[in-house]
């Protein structure tokens, strides 16, 4: 996928969209704590495991790694399954988690996830990268005030504000053109995809969601457990983020194990 987010699903290319059944905010919403996000990124034990994250593959020590957080932490939104499924008045997107770019010393980026668990918010994931914070930058450029989201089934990116879904990748140019589509039109294109994979559907049902069916192979020589995702290489470990790994569960990327090539 050119370089870009890859994802491994298991059981199915709609798996992501059938869990996301947990309660998310709209993209209607008002943001959530970005400063509560920042502290978290920002934290002492966080940035120790960002150092290990950066030396898991030699190119740095852990000790020379001094990552730092680069820019402010930014609302992740991903395809509703109210708007899949028609539902009036449903917000195309809902909120994910927040994420931060991290920056090792040898220039690599890093996207930190974090999510609220209870009254404060944690760290939850770490991936290679840095494709949430850039592609909201992209699409607050070409479509001021929109609404950044993710369709994880097509590995494509979105901004939608009005009746406008414009793209943001080669992924989402494919689906919808350069020109981008009509809300409307979106709308239909992704309920022909995975309208029979909502949550409460025969597909759900058959235990192909959630990675119960047989895995796929991931990118590179990795590959996807049938077993509740690990985290990606960062190896999180408790005094970075507590159980917040659980977190991630419940939200929209339960049934992935991220990788990015």
């Amino acid at each position: 996928m050119n370089g870009r987010l890859c994802r491994s699903v298991l059981a199915g290319s709609a798996t992501t969209l059938l869990l996301l059944a947990a309660p998310h905010a709209s993209a209607d919403t008002p943001a959530p704590d970005e400063k509560a996000a920042h502290e978290a990124a920002t934290a002492p034990a966080t940035l120790t495991t960002l150092s290990r994250y950066f030396a898991r593959d030699g190119k740095v020590a852990a000790a020379a790694a001094a990552p730092h957080i680069e820019g402010r932490a930014v609302p992740v939104y991903t395809l509703a399954p109210d708007f899949v499924a028609g539902r009036p008045g449903a917000a195309v997107a809902r909120l994910d988690f927040m994420a931060s770019t991290a920056v090792s010393s040898d220039g690599r980026k890093a996207s930190l996830w974090t999510a609220r668990q209870g009254s404060s918010w944690q760290v939850v994931n770490i991936a290679s990268g840095d494709d949430e914070t850039r592609y909201s930058a992209a699409g607050a450029r070409r479509l001021p005030g929109g609404t950044v989201f993710r369709e994880p089934q097509a590995d494509a990116w979105y901004v939608q504000k009005g009746a406008r879904v414009l793209p943001l990748d080669e992924d989402a140019v494919r689906a919808v053109g350069a020109g981008g589509t009509t809300l409307t039109a979106y709308q239909r294109q992704v309920r022909k995809a995975y309208g029979d994979k909502l949550p409460g559907s025969a597909y759900a049902k058959s235990g192909k969601a959630g990675g119960y069916g047989a895995p796929q192979a991931a990118s590179g020589t990795e590959a996807a457990q049938a077993a509740p995702p690990a985290k990606d290489d960062s190896a999180l470990d408790p005094a970075a983020a507590g159980a917040a790994g659980a977190v991630l569960l419940a939200l929209t990327t339960a049934a992935v194990r991220l990788r990015r090539r």
